[in-house]
């Protein structure tokens, strides 16, 4: 081998060399996200606060849906007031609101399916001429801006606009022709800008059609923020039946009381949810109201609502039991409203002052109503209206009815004893009138007699005895006045009378008191002077009844959970017991003698009542009342009185050991005359009555079963 053939290299392997081209690529790459990286520097540091809004801004956003609210069941567990399903179409604007100009694109969509005001009169009234305004200055924007100076293109936009409006004519309005058509656009559209973002606003329930239901419905999908849907309408299963202490809602249009919006807000409304306005519906509408349903809406940055999640559902609210019978309540407003009509025209004479007639029926052990009834007759159109919250808002001279608590007053201040007598004879004080008993003078008479009797009198001295006042014939009382009237009302209030009684509404009155004087203070000794309402004088007479304890009165005595059923309501949730305000400052042995007189106006030989309740098959205890109630008229400027016309009341209890019903009857201004004076008797007898005849019609029925 030769040497140099082993020395011989082997030829050496190219080096694998990257196409230039590769390498540009890769260069480009490079660079491409460096600058996503610079740039995303950029936002976090520049403009970090401005991509969070955005991010925010497609957050979900929680809102709440009303649901149906409680029901509200009588003492036997029947219905009184249900929910109505309605159809209604919602508008629920995004959450930066909607341009005037894209609601009425909005609306003139909408308003293909639908009318909102069928009545063409009424849909023309609806539409005012600022309404027309604004609808010519969206369709002619450019037109109006041409019209403003200088100075008024400096204004802010809401006074720009303002002026923009003023400078639109009635020329420029009568341009268009103003269908039914456009006006119905108008009217939808102004129900779309009343609605408050993200808030479902109802633009129309009533009057809406299957087929215009139905055509929304389908064209959900190019209809932003529209909806179809069920809403609900109270529907009273009794008609009129007590409706006024049922009490009424709010309309969607009205939402929430805007003079206590922030107190509502703040408890989790939105602006329109429709609340309880009067009587039950408000006093109890945190039980009525229920849980919304929550909803999580989430949106794009410019606000528009993308998609929506039920979070939680909703549940109707809790249901009411009431402690009435609506049988027997129905009952008495046919007693009321039948007695009125036959006082009012079978009589001789009521000078045309008589118009109402109110009744109120308790439960004084317990203080559960079980009826309140009013009736008032409109003279124009020969009406008789049902105004059972009179019994609680109208207050009245209840004359003699009261001096049960002007004897207990004179008890307890030591000025009369039981068995006590004072002479019943004209009064004469010098200055004053003459004050005197109804009819002839009764000379010595007890207690009990003054009771019976309702001598005016010995109720007058015991105020006077009680201001520590020392009476002669024809000469003045020395009396501290002011602070006998306030002795005096401190007792009356004890009873219930002057104050509130504590019932379960949101308002009720607690009546006039005047100017003391001592003329004065012998007229509110008899109940001529100061004002109760019907409801007042049937916890005072249910106070005495009860030995001397007050009772709140209350409507509802149950609240209960909703049932599956409907129609019943469901398990017990809270059970309202009876409760008790004060007891008198009274010994037990007045109250018991009190007691008696009240059993001697009804039965005693010359008891007050005794002459209409003759025979009656019931024990009764009570007291009548008849307060003068003079009438005047301006005439040259000065009062002169027209006519004499009486207040009549009429309260009453039984039977007398464990009473269990008690009652008080109020007709004011019944005129004059022996003819008028039944009307009381003759609604407190047929209400006792067919209390019973129920009571053992009830009874017969549980024993056949």
């Amino acid at each position: 081998m030769k040497p140099n053939a082993l020395l011989k290299k082997k030829p050496k392997k190219k080096r694998s060399q990257l196409p230039i081209r590769l390498n540009i690529l890769f260069a480009f790459v490079f660079l491409i996200f460096s600058l996503l990286i610079v740039q995303l520097g950029i936002v976090q540091i520049l403009n970090g606060e401005e991509a969070q809004r955005e991010i925010n801004e497609t957050a979900n956003t929680p809102t709440e849906k009303a649901v149906p609210r409680g029901k509200m069941y009588d003492s036997n567990y029947d219905l009184i007031l249900d929910n109505e399903p309605v159809k209604a179409i919602t508008y629920t604007p995004p959450k930066n609101g909607e341009s005037a100009e894209d609601l009425l694109t909005l609306a003139e969509e909408l308003a293909a399916y639908i009318t909102i005001i069928k009545d063409e009169e009424e849909l023309t009234e609806s539409i005012s001429e600022r309404d027309k305004k604004e609808y010519w200055y969206l369709e002619n924007r450019d037109t109006v801006a041409d019209r403003l100076t200088k100075d008024e293109k400096a204004l802010d936009s809401s006074e720009q606009y303002k002026v923009e409006l003023k400078k639109i004519t009635q020329k420029d309005l009568d341009k268009i022709d103003w269908t039914t058509d456009l006006l119905n656009v108008i009217a939808i559209k102004k129900e779309l800008a009343s609605a408050y973002e993200l808030s479902p606003h109802i633009v129309v329930n009533e009057g809406l059609t299957d087929e215009e239901y139905a055509k929304v419905a389908e064209n959900l999908y190019h209809l932003d923020g529209i909806n179809a849907m069920i809403d609900w309408e109270r529907k009273n299963m009794y008609e009129n039946t007590i409706s006024s202490f049922i009490g009424g809602i709010s309309t969607s249009e009205q939402g929430i009381p805007r003079d206590n919006s922030q107190y509502y807000l703040s408890n989790g409304y939105t602006w329109n949810d429709r609340v309880g306005e009067s009587g039950l519906e408000q006093e109890y509408e945190h039980v009525l109201r229920g849980r919304k349903e929550k909803i999580n809406y989430t949106t794009n940055a410019d606000g528009n609502v993308i998609s929506s999640e039920v979070v939680v559902e909703g549940q109707r609210g809790k249901d009411l039991v009431l402690t009435t019978d609506m049988e027997f309540q129905q009952e008495v407003d046919k007693i009321v409203k039948e007695e009125l009509e036959t006082a009012i025209h079978n009589s001789a004479s009521n000078n045309g002052y008589l118009k109402d007639a109110l009744a109120v029926v308790m439960n004084p052990q317990t203080g559960d109503i079980l009826a309140m009834s009013g009736f008032r007759y409109d003279r124009e159109t020969n009406e008789f209206m049902n105004q059972a919250y009179r019994t609680v808002y109208d207050a009245h001279e209840p004359g003699s009815s009261i001096k049960g608590a002007t004897l207990l007053a004179g008890y307890q201040e030591g000025v009369v004893g039981i068995g006590s007598t004072l002479v019943d004879a004209p009064i004469k004080i010098k200055g004053s009138k003459s004050f005197s008993s109804h009819g002839a003078s009764m000379g010595s008479i007890s207690d009990l007699t003054a009771i019976e009797r309702s001598s005016n009198v010995y109720m007058a001295k015991i105020a006077i005895k009680i201001g520590n006042g020392v009476y002669r014939q024809n000469e003045p009382l020395n009396i501290n006045v002011q602070e006998t009237f306030d002795t005096m009302r401190n007792y009356y209030s004890q009873f219930g009378l002057g104050v509130k009684t504590g019932i379960d509404l949101p308002y009720e009155a607690t009546g006039l008191t005047g100017i003391p004087s001592t003329e004065n203070l012998m007229h509110l000794a008899i109940g001529q002077y100061d004002t109760y309402t019907t409801l007042q004088l049937a916890q005072y007479v249910s106070t005495i009844a009860n030995d001397g304890y007050r009772m709140k009165p209350r409507l509802v005595k149950e609240i209960r959970e909703p049932s599956a059923e409907g129609d019943t309501p469901g398990k017990i949730i809270q059970s309202l017991e009876p409760e008790v305000l004060n007891r008198v400052e009274m010994d037990q042995t007045y109250i018991e003698r009190v007691q008696e007189g009240f059993r001697r106006v009804y039965a005693g030989s010359r008891g007050t009542a005794r002459g209409q309740w003759a025979g009656f098959p019931y024990e009764m205890a009570g007291k009548t009342g008849t307060a003068e109630k003079p009438q005047f008229k301006m005439i040259n400027d000065e009062p002169v009185q027209v006519a004499d016309t009486d207040n009549l009341a009429l309260i009453g209890y039984t039977p007398l050991d464990e009473p269990e019903v008690a009652f008080a009857i109020m007709v004011p201004e019944n005129g004059t005359g022996n003819g008028r004076h039944q009307i009381h008797h003759a609604i407190g007898k047929r209400i006792i009555k067919t209390y019973y005849e129920m009571k053992d019609n009830q009874q017969t029925e549980e024993d056949e079963e």
